[in-house]
């Protein structure tokens, strides 16, 4: 009976302790920008799903500038956030506060985008971005009818990806670009411009203004329209470059009934009414509400000394050596699916949309 007592004891001494210390915990979030949906509303699910967890958070967005990131997470250390979750502006440039957070042992994840070449990093929480691109391939291959073309007959393409500091692009465009390059190489895929490499088809900060500016160049010097040379697709690797992408598409003409299809990932708002109004064909969707849980998880592991989930420990190499991940599953979204994926779910309301 003793023991018992001894035991039970010994318990609400501990758990009360390491509840004492959640509450109140200090968190760092890094975001790189508000300007994106995407980004305002994962802040906004991990500072929901952080606070009811019991910590405090510091939530910060960049605005797309990596001095002011590096300057807010140097705030974060030195305010004594314990934990860090990062989504880098660029995966490259965080190395120098990085080191100051190793220092003071405060484990950093990477958020959705992986933070190169830093032993800081601890974990990385994203989605199976590999297989992002490869859906994405998957739908233009069947939407395009490639399996049963012929040279003869053509489907023809343009190419965009993301930012060349982003390392998700090598992920993304890598995934769709596997998948097609065997059409393109049995020419029953064509790209008229010959852009097709990784460079060639980055759009630098995700903007939807270079997007638009690049799409815009290809037309011209392409003469692609609804009465001049054939475009079928636009393969884009997100939301915000084919948001520019369908604003030179419809400047040259192009309507519901003759658009060529345009890929996208994020399912924006913006790119789901475009998606309703049949401008752009499909978005890869993301629940950031199941991110978010993963990395409260993840930031509970760490706080109780042990190790959190993982399942992805070969994928990921950051320049210092394989960094233990969570991918999440991603799923397409088109107008056949949209509304049990994204309004039945509580992710959007149907007015959102309208």
């Amino acid at each position: 009976m003793k023991k018992i007592m001894a035991v039970l004891l010994a318990a609400a001494l501990v758990f009360p302790c390491f509840a004492a210390k959640k509450k109140g915990t200090k968190v760092g979030v890094s975001m790189p920008t508000k300007d994106l949906q995407r980004w305002n509303q994962d802040g906004a699910n991990m500072k929901a799903q952080l606070e009811k967890a019991g910590y405090t958070v510091d939530l910060q967005y960049a605005n797309n500038d990596i001095a002011t990131q590096v300057s807010q997470i140097e705030n974060m250390v030195t305010s004594k956030c314990k934990v860090l979750v990062i989504a880098s502006i660029d995966g490259s440039a965080l190395k120098g506060v990085l080191d100051q957070a190793r220092k003071k042992k405060i484990p950093v994840i990477a958020y959705d985008r992986l933070i190169m070449n830093s032993k800081a990093v601890s974990y990385y929480a994203t989605f199976d971005n590999y297989k992002v691109g490869t859906i994405q391939g998957d739908y233009l291959v069947d939407k395009l009818n490639l399996k049963s073309r012929s040279k003869d007959d053509p489907a023809y393409i343009e190419f965009f990806t993301g930012s060349p500091d982003d390392n998700n692009i090598n992920f993304f465009f890598g995934g769709a670009m596997d998948t097609l390059k065997p059409y393109l190489d049995k020419g029953v895929l064509v790209c008229r411009s010959g852009q097709t490499s990784k460079a060639q088809c980055a759009t630098l900060n995700w903007s939807t203004e270079e997007a638009q500016k690049r799409m815009e160049n290809l037309i011209t010097s392409n003469k692609y329209g609804p009465k001049g040379t054939k475009l079928d697709a636009v393969y884009s690797s997100n939301d915000s470059c084919a948001m520019g992408i369908t604003n030179a598409l419809k400047a040259a003409g192009y309507t519901k009934a003759n658009f060529p299809i345009i890929t996208g990932q994020d399912c924006d708002i913006g790119s789901v009414k475009n998606m309703l109004a049949g401008t752009q064909a499909m978005s890869i969707f993301k629940d950031t509400r199941t991110l978010a849980t993963k990395v409260v998880g993840m930031v509970d592991a760490l706080m109780k000394g042990t190790k959190p989930e993982i399942n992805d420990t070969k994928t990921y190499d950051n320049g210092t050596g394989i960094i233990p991940s969570y991918l999440c599953e991603p799923v397409y979204g088109d107008i056949d699916n949209y509304k049990a994926l994204l309004i039945d779910s509580g992710y959007y309301t149907e007015a959102q949309l309208k």
